[in-house]
């Protein structure tokens, strides 16, 4: 079944974390107001750094000050589900802003939402050729070597937002001294891999962006996106506050 509303979808590259808080803030705002914003979906690069949502904490960081400041990593906590998620190049962050009405699911229905989320996760892993499961215990998108998506969403007033984070690339950051699904099955899946340590090939970030696009689009059931590139708003740098009344 097709939802009522089109998709836009927006392309828009690297990412720091006070622009995306306020970003998010606003499109959350705006999907929300009856015939505003339709919904939203926004890939980008997140800026290098920790974040932790309301199920993590900084003992899921065996990474001390000393270690964070070598690494240029700080830590940021963020008004999302999931838990603790390192941040670093060749990430692509899935930021899916809607109402639920308009992904014709129940005001209510988080666990619906999530589970076609997952799914679209899951079918653009596979789209670039590599091994896809879930897991009973822990939410994300696990592959042989690690976690390779993270998920960490919020509800507000009938509203989704924020959404995941998968790993394309290899990089140089402890990963593995970073538990963001301490609840899964075995110690080398509560850690985050990568796509490209799952495959031992590269991957390139514009094939898994047109993935994520459309396995988004089927798991929602919406119609062709218009995708644009860039950020759909002008950003202050001004860090806004952060609500603490979220769920989800």
């Amino acid at each position: 079944m097709t939802v009522s509303r089109s998709l836009a979808v927006w392309l828009a590259g690297r990412i720091g974390l006070d622009a995306y808080a306020m970003m998010a803030e606003r499109l959350a705002w705006e999907v929300s107001e009856p015939g505003g914003r339709p919904p939203t979906l926004v890939l980008y690069e997140p800026e290098q750094a920790i974040t932790i949502g309301r199920a993590g904490s900084r003992t899921d960081i065996d990474l001390s000050d000393d270690d964070l400041r070598s690494h240029k990593l700080a830590i940021r906590f963020v008004g999302r589900g999931g838990g603790a998620v390192l941040h670093g190049p060749g990430q692509v962050g899935v930021a899916l802003f809607a109402t639920l009405e308009d992904l014709r699911l129940d005001r209510h229905d988080l666990a619906g939402y999530l589970d076609r989320l997952e799914s679209a996760l899951e079918g653009a892993v596979r789209q670039v050729r590599c091994g896809a499961a879930r897991d009973s215990k822990a939410s994300g998108i696990f592959g042989r070597t690690g976690l390779l998506a993270a998920i960490g969403v919020a509800i507000r007033r009938g509203v989704v937002w924020h959404g995941g984070y998968l790993n394309v690339e290899r990089n140089q950051l402890p990963a593995h001294r970073v538990r963001t699904a301490p609840l899964a099955a075995t110690t080398a899946m509560r850690t985050m891999s990568s796509i490209e340590a799952d495959v031992q090939r590269r991957v390139r970030l514009q094939d898994v962006r047109s993935a994520l696009v459309h396995h988004v689009v089927d798991a929602f059931g919406f119609s062709p996106p218009h995708i644009q590139s860039g950020l759909p708003m002008i950003i202050s740098q001004a860090r806004p506050p952060e609500p603490v009344s979220r769920v989800g």
